[in-house]
This record gives C-alpha cells, structure tokens and sequence, in this order.
C-alpha cells in the first residue's frame, strides 16, 4: 500500500465518522455506515493512522530479523 492510499482510507473513514456522528449514515462501495458501526469506523481510522506515520517514516521497520 502506498501512502496516498492509506492516506485516501484514513480520509474515507474520517468522512464516515463526521457523519455518522452527525447522526446521519454514510454509504461507500455499496456499504452503508450508521451509528452501529462507530466503533468499527473509529477502528479503521486507528488502522489508517498507523499506516499513514509508518509509510511517511520511509515503510514500516523491522528490527532483529536476520537475513539467510
């Protein structure tokens, strides 16, 4: 994954999660998000933060691994 995708992700789930708070739903690729699933939106945006630093950091490291 690139970071413009992870960052495209986070911005969809940040959109979700203005509207469902809101109290409206938000619909994307034929899902459709209410206050039922905050929780999960909540989550997604955690995931795609994560992966936004990661990716603006140069990738993800890995330390001790030993190459064969």
């Amino acid at each position: 994954m690139t970071l413009e995708q992870a960052q495209a992700r986070l911005a969809l789930y940040e959109a979700a999660e203005a509207k469902v708070l809101a109290g409206q739903s938000y619909s994307h690729d034929g899902v459709t998000w209410t206050r039922a699933n905050l929780a999960a939106i909540q989550q997604g945006i955690a995931i795609y933060e994560r992966k936004v630093a990661a990716l603006s950091r140069g990738g993800i490291r890995v330390r001790g691994v030993v190459p064969e």
